[in-house]
């Protein structure tokens, strides 16, 4: 593992040719011809959009005014604002910001675009462009708590020694993580392939309110300290949103200064805000707040009382939007508060008081619920609280802003240029509802520019748009079983080669069991994977090498995913992503905008399943030579009012609903499908995120963690007349390993406690004395 004393021979090895923030444009180089050799350099053809988009981006940054650009799939609008935007930091000595909504184009960006762009232009610009990717805290492997400076959640034990690498997964898991630590240059999580589950990576990683900061003993070999250094001296930085909202919202100069900021996947903006500033409070997260306080406080018992009060409470609340906090709720979030301040005194520590973790640890927890329940008390006018029932959390509650279109003109746009772009941004011809929920109008709105710079594909000579009409319209339970054989149908006739984009993760895993079980009853060669089951990279690549794998999930799939190729020739889509009907904030939204006269089903619901269905039927065509379907199992997309509305808002595929016409479509293309396109694997990360090696050459610098474990069969046993998986068995060996009870094991795993005590006994398992170790 490197050491302080070898960062500055990486820094110069990695980050060659820039000297803090002197501009150095090198030899002189037009755009057009940068954009031709950054074409040449990807294997690409040059685009009319992509033109059109390096030019507005250009004039943008010349007149210091915002931009929008709606690009659609295959613009190459990555270069289309790469290009100028490395241009831009050679010429000023500045950085670009890029951020992105999502790991996976995140991870395209810094693995495949960026390597390659540099290499092309190194001869154009007179040195090699240079570039880092910045994420939070807790994507980095925390030294100091691998070295046992922090307390270890969950109560499990980390040592080596004492792993029994036969009984625990996460004991593999946590040997795994041991031995790659060891070897990582960055400490990146996403470098870890396979990946590990959450639970084994918490033991390994801290979050930002946690860690110690330049009171940490190690310090100056922190992986997250170090790849920020490194950041400070790149032309381009990678983030992602979520990191660029609380930079500019929090003034925390985690990102060096810049004048330009990219958004990609912009419209995933306002929803990922939205998220950050969005706080909960639960009763158990007040207990956890009180345990790790421990004895460092007096106070520790009247935090769990309040705790047990604001449970009473909430158990008592019905579910929903709460539009004033009631008295008794009142009472409970005050008694926490008022508590959670005390102990904040007394956590204090003393001058020249030695660094401790576990301080640290539970300071972070105790400020955490203190900031909420303020927020909470002072019932601000924009913000929606509500109340959630959660099988795994019981009452939860939330608080989130209304609309974030001030904070972000405020913050994100004010004192830099900002470049807005994605395939989804104009809607009914206008990009005004957009800019509107990103603070673009009204009153002391910025200037800016929209742009639609088109899409280069023959849509619809290159897929289907089918909607399978005779079904009928899913309900609020699910799809129906007649949803399930069109989806069995589909996936068959496909030969796999399926994305299956569900509007819940419920429907998402249902949908997994119940193929695999019927591809395993009738001797299918057809692989399901199922989001969750991997780190999401690492599912996508497997669903782009193997032909015969589908890969079913939510949210994170309807974006960001890009499998050219024969390897997806099929995107269904389960049923129409509208926000669920009791979802508070779309709630509020509407009603708010039915309040000024506006139509809020339309301009809230329809838009938002309008984007959704964008995003997802824009997974299929990714290349001139790709060919496909893209099916919808839900009726209404044919006969509701606002099915034009929706119909408007896709890519113009040729459209049908002829079933036997798609399935017979779908089998010629898989009887002539080529193989699927290669898959560039993530190679070791160097500080900032940045390749190890040339992606090009033909090496392999992934450090070797050891075998990962045996991957999870369909099901273990039926037991009790429940299918049980490998997941579950896993939870039920580290509940006796921990010392659970019965009652608890029953409401983890929301099964009968006659089917838990059967599948203890095909174990030999028994609940009672908790077993140390792994």
């Amino acid at each position: 593992m490197p050491g302080a004393s070898d960062f500055p021979r990486l820094t110069r090895g990695l980050l060659p040719g820039r000297c803090g923030s002197t501009a150095y444009s090198g030899a002189v180089a037009t755009l057009d011809a940068l954009l031709r050799a950054a074409v040449a350099g990807v294997g690409g053809v040059e685009r009319p959009g992509q033109v059109r988009m390096v030019e507005a981006v250009a004039e943008a940054l010349e007149r210091k005014r915002h931009l929008l650009v709606q690009a659609g799939t295959g613009t190459g609008k990555s270069l289309g604002y790469l290009v100028p935007a490395v241009r831009h930091a050679m010429d000023t000595g500045r950085p670009a910001i890029v951020a992105t909504a999502t790991l996976a184009l995140q991870a395209q960006i810094i693995d495949r675009d960026l390597p390659r762009l540099a290499t092309a232009l190194t001869p154009l610009l007179g040195r090699r462009p240079t570039f880092a990717m910045v994420k939070g805290r807790r994507n980095y492997l925390c030294l100091h708590k691998l070295d046992g400076g922090f307390p270890d959640d969950d109560d499990v034990l980390i040592s080596v020694g004492e792993v029994d690498q036969a009984t625990s997964r996460l004991g593999h898991e946590v040997v795994r993580l041991r031995a790659w630590a060891e070897l990582t240059e960055s400490g990146d999580r996403d470098e870890l392939v396979p990946g590990v589950s959450e639970r084994a990576w918490r033991q390994v990683s801290v979050s930002a309110h946690e860690c110690l900061g330049s009171k940490c003993p190690m310090a100056a070999e922190c992986f997250v300290e170090r790849s920020r250094a490194a950041a400070e001296d790149v032309d381009v930085v990678v983030t992602n949103h979520s990191f660029m909202a609380i930079d500019s919202f929090e003034g925390r100069q985690m990102l060096p200064e810049h004048d330009l900021l990219i958004v990609d996947e912009a419209h995933e903006l306002v929803d990922r805000v939205t998220s950050t500033i969005t706080d909960e409070l639960t009763s158990g997260l007040v207990v956890a707040a009180a345990r790790r306080v421990g004895k460092r406080s007096e106070r520790g018992p009247d935090l769990e009382d309040a705790a047990a009060l604001l449970d009473g409470v909430l158990e008592q609340a019905p579910e929903g939007r709460v539009m004033a906090l009631p008295d008794n709720l009142v009472l409970a979030v005050t008694r926490i508060r008022d508590v959670a301040r005390t102990m904040q005194s007394e956590l204090k520590p003393e001058q020249g008081e030695p660094v401790d973790g576990a301080l640290q640890v539970a300071r972070a927890a105790v400020d955490d619920l203190f900031d909420t329940c303020a927020r909470l008390l002072e019932e601000r006018e924009l913000d929606v609280v509500w109340l959630s029932q959660e099988p795994r959390r019981g009452s939860v509650l939330r608080v989130a802003p209304m609309s974030v279109a001030l904070l972000v003109r405020d913050k994100v746009l004010a004192e830099r240029v900002v470049v807005m772009t994605s395939a989804t941004l104009e809607l009914g011809g206008s990009f005004d509802a957009v800019a509107g929920t990103l603070g673009m109008r009204g009153e002391g709105a910025p200037e800016w520019e929209g742009l639609d710079v088109g899409s280069p594909f023959d849509y619809p000579r290159q897929a289907i748009a089918y909607v399978a009409a005779h079904l009928p319209a899913p309900g609020r339970d699910g799809g129906s079983p007649a949803a399930m054989d069109e989806l069995d149908a589909l996936v068959r006739a496909a030969g796999g080669r399926t994305l299956g984009l569900f509007s819940s993760m419920r429907a998402a895993q249902a949908a997994t069991e119940e193929l695999r079980a019927r591809f395993e009853r009738d001797g299918i060669p057809i692989t399901i994977r199922c989001q969750g089951e991997d780190q999401l990279g690492t599912l996508v690549r497997e669903f782009a090498r193997e032909a015969s794998t589908c890969l079913f999930g939510t949210l994170s799939l309807w974006q960001g995913v890009d499998v050219p190729g024969s390897a997806c020739q099929l995107v269904v889509i389960d049923r129409i992503p509208f926000p669920r009907p009791d979802d508070p904030l779309a709630s509020a939204r509407t009603q708010a905008i039915a309040r000024m006269g506006g139509n809020g089903f339309m301009a809230v619901s329809a838009t938002h399943a309008a984007l959704r269905l964008a995003q997802g039927a824009g997974r299929l065509v990714r290349r001139s030579d790709d060919r496909g379907v893209v099916a919808f199992l839900d009726s209404r997309l044919m006969t509701a009012r606002y099915a034009g509305f929706l119909q408007r808002s896709l890519p113009p595929f040729w459209p049908t609903t002829n079933r036997e016409l798609v399935l017979g479509a779908l089998a010629r293309l898989d009887e002539s499908a080529p193989d699927p396109l290669p898959v560039l694997e993530p190679g070791a990360r160097a500080l900032g995120g940045g390749p190890l090696v040339d992606p090009s050459a033909d090496v392999d610098p992934r450090p070797v963690a050891g075998p990962p474990p045996s991957p999870p069969s369909v099901r273990t046993a039926v037991v009790s007349g429940h299918a049980w998986t490998a997941a579950e068995d896993k939870e039920l060996h580290d509940g006796v390993r921990i010392g659970v009870d019965i009652d608890d094991l029953v409401e983890q795993l929301e099964l009968d406690e006659e089917v838990i005590r059967a599948r203890l006994a095909a174990l030999g398992l028994e609940l009672g004395d908790p077993q140390l170790g792994f």
